[in-house]
């Protein structure tokens, strides 16, 4: 019987360690999901003004 109580609770423990691991990767999930959702708007916002960082044939990069 004692035997049984020692593996309940270290099943027990590992559980609520799988909960904090997979609480903290949602956490990480929303977080990268909103700065995805940031860097989509900006470039959005970016080809709307002109300035999508096309170059043309005819012109030189900056670095030139």
């Amino acid at each position: 019987m004692q035997h049984l109580e020692e593996q309940i609770a270290h099943l027990t423990r590992t559980i609520d360690d799988m909960s904090d691991i997979v609480a903290k990767q949602q956490q990480d999930i929303e977080l990268l999901t909103k700065r995805v959702q940031m860097l989509i708007e900006r470039e959005a916002n970016r080809e709307a003004e002109g300035g999508g960082g096309v170059i043309f044939a005819d012109e030189r990069p900056p670095h030139y």
